[in-house]
């Protein structure tokens, strides 16, 4: 596994060389050959792909509310609880989204860490298995997994730009069935062969960036697969050892729900959107959380009592069910769950405004799924 991890950190630095070479050598094309017409137009394509590849350090989505502990206290006390457990650093803020996940962002040049919390998994899980989710995007985020690297990070997310600029674009030749008795239909068919032919060449030029951006992106992700594996049984084990291994594999098993917990939200969305127009905000926002909880307690039942339906990840649910069995080292009480519910209402209201507006997207479970 060593190798491999120090292979990755090789081709990482490859590619930020290139990305480098690349912008030097475009500027040079453009200022050195000025007077031609050929370099500047090389240099101005080369110039594309290398600010397309640049390094981002991330940012906050500013679709999404934002928290600092000066507004939501009780939670982060929460969250740096969970963070001590499993021996990371805490999140500087929370963002709350519409989707059913919990992840762990960097944003920013010094990689600030922001916890994005979605509100359909927080609404259907118990509180012990909130702690789990929290726990376990923790760990996964820990130093240990290469990918989360700002050095590897940069370099996969400059591999995944790349590659999009230079991508196949279908949808840029032009028909060629024009009416055969319309004034200059021949012109216009022979300007449409020339164009389409202009558009093949550059596809064909193109797929050599692109294959090379796409095979080093696969071989990036390989090397750091074995490190990646490792950190999602770490952050098994950091779940286990925070919330209980109980609590963990209910919450690994709960991923299932994903799929039909947001196929119920986007029901709630239309209903409440057409049907409970006259009701009150702060009532119809209550209902919807209560209602989304409720579906998933039958959906959980109906899942417990199917015995052919198994996990998504067995193999991930049998190792934390195995011995040994670790006890909850934080819990939520009934007081904390108040102050927290108290903190998250106005941002709450801010997704579910999001959500009656753009609607629920396709399920992302985060806990399972790597």
């Amino acid at each position: 596994m060593r190798a491999r991890t120090a292979g990755a950190y090789a081709v990482a630095g490859a590619v930020h060389l290139v990305t480098a070479a690349l912008f030097i050598g475009s500027v040079l094309l453009i200022v050195v050959g000025l007077r031609t017409v050929v370099q500047p137009m090389v240099g101005l394509a080369l110039l594309g792909l290398a600010l397309a590849m640049r390094p981002r350090t991330g940012r906050l989505n500013a679709d999404l509310p934002t928290l600092r502990a000066a507004d939501a206290p009780a939670l982060f006390d929460l969250l740096g609880g969970i963070a001590d457990t499993c021996g990371v650093r805490p999140p500087e803020s929370v963002q709350l989204s519409p989707d059913f996940s919990v992840t762990l962002t960097h944003y920013g040049l010094t990689r600030k860490r922001c916890l994005v919390v979605g509100l359909p998994l927080w609404a259907t899980y118990p509180p012990q298995q909130r702690v789990a989710a929290i726990a376990h995007a923790m760990a996964y985020a820990a130093p240990r997994n290469v990918r989360s690297h700002a050095f590897v990070a940069m370099a996969l997310e400059s591999l995944t730009a790349g590659a999009r600029t230079v991508r196949a674009n279908d949808t840029a030749y032009i028909s060629q069935t024009a009416n055969a008795l319309a004034y200059g239909a021949d012109e216009v068919a022979a300007g449409a062969r020339s164009f389409n032919i202009r558009v093949k060449t550059s596809e064909w030029v193109l797929w050599i960036p692109r294959t090379a951006l796409a095979a080093t992106a696969r071989l990036l992700l390989w090397l750091t697969l074995p490190a990646t594996q490792g950190a999602l049984l770490e952050a098994d084990d950091a779940a286990a050892r925070t919330a209980s291994s109980e609590a963990a594999a209910a919450a690994l098993n709960d991923q299932a729900l994903a799929r039909p917990v947001c196929m119920e939200a986007h029901r709630l969305v239309i209903e409440t959107k057409t049907l409970a127009t006259r009701r009150s905000t702060t009532a119809s926002q209550q209902d919807f959380w209560e209602k989304l909880a409720r579906q998933a307690a039958r959906l959980r039942g109906q899942r417990a009592g199917d015995a052919t339906r198994g996990s998504l990840d067995a193999s991930r649910l049998a190792r934390l069910s195995a011995p040994p069995r670790h006890l909850a080292a934080i819990t939520l009480d009934e007081p904390g769950l108040t102050r927290i519910a108290d903190e998250l209402r106005l941002p709450e209201k801010a997704v579910l405004d999001k959500m009656m507006r753009d609607g629920v997207a396709e399920a992302q479970p985060s806990m399972a799924l790597r």
